[in-house]
């Protein structure tokens, strides 16, 4: 663990992800983005919209979940849990970037997709996030029976949704996001 009490990160393959045994978790988490040539206060250029959503902690992140890898592969549950949110995308094993593991308290292996959109589909599929079944669930209400910090109950025994298990915190030591290889983001921008 670093000396700032965030668990450490290692980068892994896919293959050696799915050997991993019976007590590791899976998260997985999709960016989804779009070129976007507008201006923002109309005077700085844009270059992507990138969709973000708010966690069941209060932090923005992007859509996704934990996987119960004994009912799903992990293509299956990403998007069981997207449909749940975001409604019809469905995302492939073409879409996958990265997974990285900690070895903490909590045994878990994020994995990253990332799929670009158009910019027309990019607001479709925010504007299905607003009519999704699980809206507004994500966060739930403070005090006392809201679901206990930000989950509602609703979400926490599925083990399905954004608020099924503890925070991840994918922050290299010094705070900033574990570089994804060049090669794989290059692919999603063709």
């Amino acid at each position: 663990m670093s000396a700032s009490g965030v668990p450490e990160l290692k980068q892994i393959s896919r293959a050696e992800a799915m050997r991993l045994g019976p007590g590791w978790s899976h998260s997985c988490h999709a960016m989804l983005y779009a070129a976007n040539p507008g201006q923002l206060f109309g005077r700085i250029p844009m270059r992507f919209s990138v969709l973000m959503q708010m966690r069941f902690d209060g932090l923005l992140g992007f859509p996704g979940g934990f996987v119960d890898r004994r009912y799903w592969s992990l293509e299956d549950g990403l998007n069981r849990v997207l449909g749940l949110g975001l409604g019809y995308l469905r995302l492939t094993e073409a879409d996958y970037l990265s997974s990285h593991l900690t070895e903490g308290p909590h045994r878990v292996v994020a994995h990253l997709y990332a799929r670009q959109l158009t910019l027309e589909e990019l607001h479709a599929v925010e504007i299905s996030a607003v009519h999704s079944r699980d809206h507004g669930l994500e966060v739930g209400y403070p005090g006392p029976g809201g679901g206990g910090g930000g989950r509602t109950p609703a979400l926490a025994p599925s083990g399905a949704g954004p608020g099924a298990g503890a925070p991840l915190h994918p922050e290299g030591s010094d705070g900033r996001l574990p570089q994804l290889p060049q090669q794989r983001l290059h692919q999603h921008r063709q």
